[in-house]
């Protein structure tokens, strides 16, 4: 085929007719082309696309006879694409020839002055609206782009920003596209104004408002910078407000938001009409209840007389289709429909429940686990496939879950099963965090100066559920080697197993002046059986050696020690006992999570008993803990224990199974151990046979951190004291302390931050304000 390109001929006038008879058609001109059977089609004009790309969008196709209609929807088609700015259609003989000339391609994206956000979050907002790299460049596409980034800064109260853009053409059809950004200032609100408001106060009622004129954290939490995302919730939290007493009638009728000529401050203002305060005067029940209406009924938290409140009516309708979710019902509907007298003042609810069909569960599936195996989490499962749905039994499954402890989140849904009418998925998503931690604590005093102490443990092992322990402990006090494992799953129906190896050695603090040595070897093993859903009793028993060392500057309790189990009269040497200690143990544990519980109670009791061993003794510790959501997000958390120990028969109890208290997990503000009765003449803490601990935290989420529960800050007050064998547990002699702290669950294990101010530190009490400790929880 021969292209005739430079002299006229009648070929390359039938090339020119073909574009101007498709302009014509287009204008309404009677022109026409001449139909032909097209031979051969071939491409003009392209750089980067594909040959194969502008066949695969031209609706025509060699032999076929190529007419007005198809010009028509030929150059309608390729200029649908968006890959060019010019389309014509020519006639070569019997080849169509298309002629195309493309848009350019955007090279690059940059940004010029932008503080507020990080290009990286800018460059993925405008490549959602097609402005981004190897995208087509289109004015159309810029100029939204420019309106999305003025978007963005006013959402965060930049009401003065400019934007202007720079496109720089670039070799083989490409440009680069610069956004050149003032930011100017941050407008702040300067008056929230509340109109209509007679019952109550504005300062009660901005109290509920997100937004508000700046505080201490507004730096942090950009309070005072408008959002119209925020206002939305702040009036929603008003709506609330009235409604949790009784204001139904209750409406915003306006809002006003603005800003003085400078963009700087900004004025809102909230119109309302409270309406006046309802009381409840019946409840009644319409719809199948199954013959259960007695028992539905006792979950309705409105009563006859009281003021009506939204969050009961909401938490009521819940609890109905809750409880029916254990019946099987899965897609339960419960409305209450007021019926409002005006003139007494009394609203009315008729609860209208329809059931729905009863719910079968399809498939129980797990999502997020990429370490644990999903064996481990399936096993902890009390709903099971093919069965009714039980809304207890998920919830139940969800929290067994979150108490193993080896995932920051856990989250359960249950959607409708595709294609069916009576079936649900429960789909478990897990948000996993490291398991293997490396534990450090320390603290800071004036005597001390600063402590040390490190350990390595590896927790859910390959995946496993498997807790394998090597502990390398080194301390002022104490050195440690042990290996443990313990199985919770050792049979099928959840018996545990766990055994350890340890080797200990303890000695005073450097400063001290007395002196001695403890070193302790064993092992221990022990066995687990479930006896409920949340209680499991413990059996083991172990294997103790036991040697303390002691001079002449040794306190006196463990000279003593040694006098009694060697007969040396200064207690000078060294004594040896060997035990064997049987240990029953039963704990209950119904806590929502073990990393951040939010609801419930971990109970504990303990007891150790050697009646074989040189000294016969028992040591019985009782520890519980329970967790209250007070508030939205603020969680009140109370710690307790009580531990006693003593000799039996003859033997006295022995020295080197002392508890000890003071410190993070004790008293705070105290030197770690140091509480107690110390030995006279070189000042050393000997700890004691019996122990009292008491521990309230506050918990709130951080500022800032949202939904995030790992990350919180709190309150504490603390208390508790350590007695001697035989010595009577005065409540006078317990230490007190209190303080803030800070609570995270790092990438590298649990950190506790605490600064603790003591409230009755007695003379020779050694205090510690400032403790840190990774690795433990509370």
């Amino acid at each position: 085929m021969k292209r005739y390109s430079d002299r006229i001929t009648s070929t390359s006038l039938r090339r020119s007719l073909i574009g101007a008879a498709v302009l014509a058609l287009c204008s309404g001109s009677a022109l026409a082309v001449e139909p032909f059977v097209i031979k051969d089609i071939r491409i003009e004009g392209i750089q980067r696309t594909e040959a194969g790309t502008v066949f695969s969008y031209l609706p025509v196709r060699v032999g076929e006879t190529f007419n007005d209609d198809k010009s028509i929807t030929a150059i309608k088609a390729l200029y649908a694409t968006g890959f060019f700015k010019d389309v014509k259609l020519e006639q070569d003989g019997q080849v169509l020839v298309v002629l195309v000339e493309e848009r350019p391609a955007i090279a690059k994206v940059d940004f010029t002055g932008t503080k507020e956000f990080e290009k990286d979050v800018l460059i993925k907002a405008l490549k959602d609206i097609g402005v981004g790299e190897a995208k087509t460049f289109e004015k159309a596409s810029v100029d939204r782009a420019e309106q999305e980034l003025k978007r963005q800064y006013l959402s965060h109260g930049l009401y003065g920003v400019k934007v202007e853009t720079t496109v720089t053409p670039l070799e083989r059809n490409r440009v680069n596209i610069n956004f050149v950004v003032d930011e100017g200032e941050i407008a702040k609100i300067k008056e929230i104004n509340i109109v209509g408001n007679k019952v109550f106060s504005d300062k009660e009622l901005k109290e509920n408002l997100a937004l508000n004129t700046g505080g201490w954290f507004s730096w942090y939490t950009k309070a005072n910078q408008y959002s119209k995302t925020k206002l939305t919730g702040d009036i929603e939290s008003l709506k609330s407000f009235y409604l949790n007493r009784g204001y139904i009638s209750m409406n915003i009728d306006s809002t006003q938001v603005s800003i003085t000529p400078d963009k700087k401050d900004i004025y809102i203002t909230i119109n309302i009409t409270e309406g006046e305060q309802y009381k409840v005067k019946n409840i009644k029940f319409e719809g199948e209840t199954f013959g259960r209406e007695e028992e539905l009924r006792s979950l309705v938290l409105l009563r006859s007389g009281q003021t009506y409140s939204g969050e009961l009516l909401t938490a009521t309708n819940k609890l109905i289709s809750d409880r029916l979710g254990t019946f099987g019902y899965a897609f339960a509907n419960v409305n209450a429909s007021p019926d409002i007298d005006v003139e007494k003042r009394e609203v009315s609810f008729t609860f209208f429940i329809d059931p729905g069909k009863r719910a079968y569960v399809r498939h129980m599936n797990i999502a997020g686990n990429t370490s644990t195996r999903d064996e481990v989490i399936r096993r902890e499962f009390r709903q099971f496939e093919s069965s009714w749905y039980d809304a207890n039994k998920i919830k139940l499954s969800r929290d067994r879950v979150d108490r193993l402890g080896y995932f920051k989140d856990v989250t359960v849904d249950t959607p409708e099963a595709q294609g069916t009418s009576d079936q649900v998925d429960v789909n478990l998503t897990v948000t996993e965090r490291p398991t293997g931690n490396f534990q450090i604590g320390g603290a800071f005093s004036q005597s001390e100066k600063f402590s040390f102490q490190a350990a390595v443990q590896q927790a859910n092992f390959a995946g496993s559920g498997t807790t394998v322990g090597l502990e390398l402990n080194t301390s002022k006090y104490s050195r440690t080697i042990s290996f443990s494992q313990t199985d919770p799953y050792y049979t099928d129906d959840g018996v545990s197993r766990g055994y350890e190896l340890y080797l200990r050695t303890q000695q005073p603090p450097a400063l001290n002046i007395g002196s001695y040595t403890i070193k302790q070897q064993g092992g221990r093993i022990s066995y687990g059986v479930p006896f409920s859903e949340v209680d499991t009793v413990f059996f083991g028993i172990g294997l103790e050696r036991s040697k303390i060392t002691t001079d002449a500057t040794s306190p006196t309790r463990f000279r003593e020690y040694v006098t009694t189990i060697t007969g040396i009269a200064n207690g000078i040497g060294t004594a040896a006992t060997n035990a064997v200690p049987l240990t029953m143990a039963w704990a209950r544990d119904s806590r929502d999570s073990a990393v951040t519980p939010t609801i419930g109670r971990y109970q504990r009791a303990n007891l150790e008993l050697d009646l074989v061993g040189q000294q016969k003794y028992y040591r019985a510790v009782y520890e519980q803990q329970w967790y209250k959501p007070l508030f939205s997000k603020v969680t009140l958390a109370l710690k307790g224990e009580f531990d006693y120990g003593h000799g039996i028969g003859n033997s006295s109890y022995p020295v080197f199974k002392n508890f000890y208290a003071g410190g993070i997990g004790s008293v705070r503000g105290y030197l770690s151990s140091s509480l107690g009765a110390v030995d006279y003449t070189y000042g050393d803490a000997l700890g004691g046979a019996s122990r009292i601990i008491g521990n309230a935290e506050l918990q709130l989420p951080f500022p800032g951190s949202g939904q995030d529960r790992s990350l919180r800050w709190f309150g504490f007050l603390d208390t508790g004291q350590v007695y001697q064998e035989g010595q009577k547990m005065r409540a006078s002699e317990l230490r007190y302390s209190t303080g803030l702290g800070i609570s995270w669950i790092s990438p590298v294990g649990p950190l506790k931050l605490s600064y603790a101010k003591p409230l009755n530190a007695k003379t020779g009490d050694r205090l510690e304000r400032f403790q840190f400790q990774m690795g433990t929880g509370f």
